[in-house]
């Protein structure tokens, strides 16, 4: 690490310290981790919540401890001492890597950057009037033009490289319970079965994973550069991942703390368990899709306002409160309507959600060159002290990833529109692992629906049928 960022080191571990003092008593979820026998017995709820739809190494939320995991890794760990390469790295190869393994690792990324192509081809969409996650979709989609003969039509997944299709999963859905075990089954990991065996042509092998990486972060940049009317700025090869990221994107070289803070909001943002766009994007791997597909479907996820884009919402909320004073009232007024207060509370966390530990003190350091990030963080403090005395404590609500991540990309001078391709610049790296994984012992998703409807119904003729 830098010299000048000892102290950022500092106060991730203080708020490491702090975050495992509070949570000391709370139950520890790693007793539901495990090996699993399959067919498997759980609780559901709509929209498949508390549905164990598979196994996995990568990552894991305990909610009731406020810790989050990448590969048996406290994320508060990383954030202190490692960088985003680093976790990249673990998460897609299960280790943290040598010395030598991590310069061949950077040495990959950098030459990845490099998507001409693909935005002198993007650069013909009409970027300026679209949002931005509709651009980085349809960026990934024109990086698989690029990069993979996937969208000819020999180079479409060959279905004989399967015995079974969708159909696999209906013997387990027989009565009582299906078979004992499906009765078509792949033949082990799939594999493309193509002359194009060129690593830089493989849309479902690590060198995908390592593109995706690279190209997303360069895409968003030059997404946006381009809806401010500017030229997108090629990558700089001595830059970091995290530096030059913000080099794209501002044009200007940021300093070691800036780096830092980007670096572990990134690091933060990585992996999250089997969220929304990491479902989407495995859901459409397991058709044996290709990786370039299955994270243009992550990006469509994380576009919906259920899932990104919380951290904008709560830079619009903090300007409309407009001051600290203000914040008393608003939020009774707001507590009053039932209105959501954006930035707070987490179907999965029942503390403090971890990453927000981290990004309160990177707010407050970052904020403090930049006069606007500033206002808005004593906005924000005040705000989360008067949920904390009238709801918080109660509903045990907090504050989660997105009340300061927004703060901090505003003190870094990124403008909110940016915010939610920012987290799916880190956010790809753990959906590369996941669904690489997934892979490995790829079963189609295809989990039910209850039919309510009726039966039995007689056709009516046309001109029999009542308006």
């Amino acid at each position: 690490m830098h010299k000048e960022t000892e102290h950022i080191t500092e106060l991730v571990l203080k708020a490491a310290a702090r975050a495992r003092a509070e949570s000391a008593e709370a139950e520890d979820e790693t007793r539901i981790s495990g090996p699993l026998r399959w067919p498997l017995d759980c609780q559901i709820g709509p929209g498949l919540e508390g549905a164990i739809a598979c196994e996995s190494k990568v990552g894991f939320v305990n909610g009731s401890k406020g810790r989050l995991i990448y590969r048996g890794y406290d994320v508060f760990d990383l954030c202190a001492y490692a960088t985003f390469e680093e976790v990249c790295y673990l998460l897609l190869h299960g280790e943290l890597p040598t010395e030598d393994q991590l310069r061949a690792f950077k040495a990959n990324l950098v030459s990845h950057r490099h998507i001409q192509a693909t935005k002198r081809r993007l650069m013909g969409f009409p970027v300026e009037e679209m949002n931005a996650m509709a651009a980085l979709r349809l960026g990934t989609l024109l990086m698989r033009q690029e990069f993979t003969f996937l969208d000819k039509d020999f180079g479409r997944p060959d279905i004989a490289s399967a015995i079974g299709s969708d159909e696999d999963s209906i013997p387990m859905e027989t009565k009582p319970y299906g078979e004992r075990r499906a009765i078509y089954e792949f033949r082990g990991r799939w594999r493309r079965r193509t002359s194009l065996r060129s690593p830089s042509r493989d849309a479902v092998g690590l060198e995908s994973c390592y593109r995706l990486i690279a190209g997303v972060s360069s895409l968003a940049a030059a997404i946006a550069r381009i809806r401010q009317g500017h030229l997108p700025i090629e990558p700089d090869p001595k830059l970091g991942h995290a530096a030059n990221f913000l080099y794209m994107l501002t044009g200007e070289k940021p300093s070691p703390i800036e780096t830092r803070i980007m670096d572990i909001a990134l690091i933060l943002h990585a992996d999250h368990g089997m969220n929304a766009s990491t479902f989407a994007a495995m859901v459409v791997a397991s058709t044996l899709s290709d990786f370039y597909f299955a994270v243009g479907s992550g990006i469509a996820a994380l576009n919906g306002p259920l899932h990104g884009g919380a951290n904008e919402q709560v830079i619009h909320t903090l300007h409309e409160i407009g001051s600290p004073r203000k914040t008393k009232a608003w939020c009774k007024r707001a507590i009053a309507k039932k209105a959501r207060i954006m930035g707070f509370g987490h179907r999965v966390y029942k503390v403090y959600d971890p990453r927000a530990r981290v990004l309160q003190p990177l707010a407050a350091l970052a904020s403090k060159s930049h006069r606007e990030g500033a206002r808005l963080f004593r906005i924000a403090r005040a705000l989360e002290k008067d949920v904390h005395a009238t709801i918080g404590r109660k509903k045990k609500i907090y504050p989660n990833v997105d009340y300061f991540s927004g703060i901090v990309y505003a003190s870094l001078g990124i403008s909110p529109d940016v915010f939610t391709p920012i987290f799916a610049v880190s956010r790809v790296a753990g959906w590369t692992a996941r669904v690489y994984e997934y892979l490995q012992h790829n079963r189609i998703f295809r989990p039910r629906a209850m039919y309510v409807g009726e039966f039995d119904r007689p056709y009516v003729p046309l001109k029999r049928r009542k308006k």
